[in-house]
């Protein structure tokens, strides 16, 4: 199976996706499909023995939609590696698919391409284009999202400038008495030219996506738009020159006017909610300088190819993703990893594309190109997170549906209400039909998901957690217990000094130089511990070192033996406890490891060595317990050790002497206790337990975000990070059930008031295409709101996958 994330340009309302998701679903080989209108995208399952690409591709412009391939980051080529199912491209392979690796933001057309007809099956048209289907819209081929808001925008100002004239003349305007047509017209022509102008560019984009959705097999709000426009423009039309009564043109255009400005401002909150993912995708460099044929070369980065060695220079960003060859330097991988600090880089260590050299110079070999590059999966997780479903949206997709329908019912059946039994006129059972099919609006209800979701999943890639879908998200916000794997996330997963005990007349100073001065030889985990934590401390010469297999060692210094090592040692050496043999069996029954120094056949000091916490860990087990989340901790260690840390952390639940088959069984026995459970761990050792919590979390991923049994990826090691995730996730879900809650309230009191039910208070058609518009934009800011969150340990902007400037 192959999984690709494809554009889909020119969706006007939430249903026209649907209409492409049906599409789609019903192709060969196609497992799954998730079309996100706010992103105008689509997630693609597919098998690849049945299916292609290309096939996909067109099915998407036979439903009348731009598409112009993969939406990948600005300046990676397309990489059909392994991971893709496909050969790996040359570099002049990605060069000719550079006009496909375009993001979001930054689509351009494909001149001289084929278009599909979509009267005949999707087959190519000699001579036609495939933007045409963007021109189709009324937009230009290939627009992006800043321009299509533009577009909109340009749209309602025509319509507004016509409309005024109109409403001056109309005879509805009834304020002054309106100026004679020009020309010599009579009024009802010269309205109609107006109105003609007012009505049909403006609103071209609608009756475009009407008949692509009614081709699809949809109903949307473009085919609402089109009903109450499309009524008011006809029966006045009509009335002008076929048959007696009163045109309301006026009405028609002021109630287009409201719906452009809210379709408008709709756009420009869509465009906002894509800011994570164009942010990340405009992170590679555009030009990449590379060796070949004995000289630098300086080229596009999507021509880099796989084996080519690339130069790099201070304050140079890394285009792809390698191995150093030369050279040395400090490297700032903050914008991927979140990790504040540069890290250095010598021969044999990995880069990753995107990130930005400090200091230094360097050549290193490409490694990993194209769609494979760290950069390139990070985006490609976000954007399938973002297309992905949250269950309360698959019921919300299929409520708009039946919306629309239940729209034009209740609006025909207005009209004949309110026209044949009640009696009333044409004009006013008209009105008050356009009202209903306008006022209905669907777009709030299905907006009310994906935009939070959206707007949650980039907020989270800004902090460097990645949801991998809109379940999870969803899932994290019922977690009560959280179930921690000790080594390496709620402690640094290496032993560190923690306590030294210094003999009488000893320091610890003198202690620590003493011991570091002992293990200047030696690479033992314990000794590294011991010499970093004695950095700076001036050491003495070392004459004779011996290692004591299982005990310790022995060494010659300042003329006198010295002796490090277990209490079994010292024993054997009778050295002098002085006093210390107490203070070594309590560290020891603290779960520490004891190591004993003497000097000259006295004992001099004893050092404590333990797997340290990490500096945030405690804050965030005290602010898991304020949202009562439950703090568990597992670990392979002895009890005695698992609680020495637990109590260092204000951790309650101990779960020790676990083997690394029984994690999964452990999680599964909390969750038979009622609970729902999440599980942090490495990603790798700790894959079954992540399987089967309810949400699993992998931490410290760094840039190795294909995690598959993983439901979010931390790319930091900071514990932190797994709280800033729940509470996204609630916050996320607060921001779904406000807009759910509005969109329903909304359209479950807008009906009656529009067909007339409270008459004589009555809804007029503008007053309805206002709250209509308005409801959607307002769902679209609430979900932006959501940018304002401020996350426990964290700043509002953060740093992660995305800089903080988004």
């Amino acid at each position: 199976m192959r999984t690709v994330t494809l554009e889909v340009g020119g969706l006007v309302s939430v249903l026209s996706a649907r209409g492409v998701e049906k599409k789609l679903a019903r192709l060969d080989g196609v497992e799954k499909v998730e079309v996100n209108y706010v992103a105008g995208s689509a997630t693609v399952v597919f098998d690849q023995s049945d299916t292609d690409l290309q096939t996909i591709e067109a099915a998407v412009r036979a439903c009348g939609y731009h598409c112009s391939g993969q939406q990948l980051p600005r300046h990676v080529g397309l990489s059909e590696g392994p991971a893709s199912g496909g050969a790996e491209m040359t570099g002049a392979d990605h060069a000719s698919h550079g006009a496909r690796a375009q993001p979001v933001a930054e689509y351009e057309p494909e001149q001289g391409a084929p278009a599909p007809n979509t009267e005949h099956g999707g087959h190519p048209e000699p001579g036609g284009s495939k933007d045409e289907t963007a021109h189709e819209m009324g937009h230009g081929g290939g627009m992006d999202m800043q321009a299509m808001v533009r577009d909109m925008r340009n749209r309602f100002w025509v319509c507004l400038v016509f409309t005024v004239p109109i409403f001056i003349y109309s005879p509805m305007g009834d304020l002054f008495a309106p100026p004679t047509p020009p020309f010599g017209l009579d009024l009802d022509l010269w309205l109609f030219v107006l109105a003609t102008v007012a009505v049909i560019y403006p609103s071209w984009p609608f009756f475009v996506a009407a008949r692509r959705a009614l081709a699809n097999g949809v109903l949307n709000m473009a085919v609402l738009v089109v009903l109450s426009v499309g009524t008011g423009y006809g029966f006045s039309v009509g009335a002008t020159f076929f048959f007696e009564g009163v045109q309301f043109y006026e009405a028609v255009a002021v109630l287009l006017v409201f719906i452009l400005l809210g379709h408008w401002l709709e756009m420009r909150a869509r465009a906002g909610a894509s800011d994570a993912i164009r942010s990340l995708m405009d992170l590679a460099p555009p030009m990449a300088t590379v060796r070949r044929d004995g000289g630098e070369v300086e080229l596009p980065t999507a021509e880099v190819a796989l084996g080519d060695v690339v130069v790099i220079r201070p304050g140079n960003k890394i285009p792809v993703d390698g191995e150093v060859l030369e050279g040395q330097s400090q490297v700032d991988e903050s914008m991927l990893t979140g990790e504040s600090m540069p890290v250095a880089k010598t021969p044999g260590d990995e880069v990753i594309g995107a990130t930005i050299n400090k200091s230094g110079s360097f050549t290193y070999r490409a490694t990993k190109v194209g769609a494979e590059t760290a950069l390139a999966q990070i985006v490609k997780l976000v954007q399938e997170a973002q297309n992905s479903k949250a269950p309360a949206q698959l019921l919300a997709d299929k409520a708009s549906q039946w919306l629309v329908v239940i729209a034009i019912v209740i609006g025909l059946a207005t009209f004949a209400i309110w026209f044949w039994w009640i009696g009333q006129t044409m004009l006013f059972a008209v009105t008050l039909t356009i009202t209903v099919f306008v006022i209905a609006c669907p777009d709030a209800l299905g907006l009310a998901t994906p935009m939070a979701v959206m707007v949650g999943t980039g907020l989270g890639a800004a902090k460097g957690i990645l949801f991998k879908n809109a379940s999870a998200l969803e899932e994290a916000t019922k977690l009560d217990m959280v179930v921690f794997d000790k080594t390496g996330t709620l402690t640094m997963g290496q032993p560190d000094v923690v306590e030294i005990v210094a003999a009488s007349g000893a320091t610890e100073d003198e202690v620590l130089a003493l011991a570091a001065t002992v293990e200047q030889g030696s690479d033992h985990p314990l000794a590294e511990a011991i010499k970093r934590r004695a950095e700076g401390l001036p050491l003495e010469p070392l004459s004779v070192f011996e290692n004591i297999e299982g005990k310790g060692a022995r060494a010659e210094v300042g003329g006198r033996t010295a002796l490090l090592g277990n209490r079994r040692l010292m024993d054997e050496e009778a050295v002098d406890m002085a006093g210390l043999a107490t203070e070594a069996e309590r560290l020891q029954a603290a779960g520490q490891t004891v190591v004993h120094l003497a000097h000259g056949g006295k004992l001099t000091g004893v050092i404590a060595i333990a797997d340290a916490p990490r500096p945030t860990s405690v804050e965030m087990v005290r602010r898991m317990r304020e949202r009562a989340v439950e703090v568990v901790m597992l670990t392979g260690d002895n009890r005695a050790t698992g609680e020495r840390i637990a109590r260092e952390l204000g951790i309650e639940i101990v779960i020790a002497d676990v083997l690394p088959g029984e994690k999964a069984e452990k999680i599964k026995e909390l969750q038979n206790d009622g609970k729902r459970v999440g599980m942090v761990g490495d990603g790798v050792n700790d894959a079954p337990a992540l399987t089967q919590a309810n949400v699993g979390f992998a931490i410290g991923a760094g840039t190795d975000v294909a995690i598959d049994s993983a439901d979010v990826v931390l790319m930091r090691s900071d514990p932190q990070d797994v709280l800033v995730a729940i509470e996204l996730s609630r916050a996320t879900l607060r921001k779904m059930h406000q807009n759910l809650t509005w969109a329903v309230g909304y359209n479950v009191l807008a009906f009656p008031a529009a067909a007339g039910v409270f008459y004589p208070l009555v809804i007029s058609p503008e007053v309805a295409a206002l709250a209509m518009s308005g409801s959607s934009a307002l769902v679209a800011i609430n979900a932006l709101l959501l940018k304002r969150t401020r996350l426990a340990g964290t700043s509002p902007t953060g740093s992660g996958a995305i800089p903080a400037n988004t």
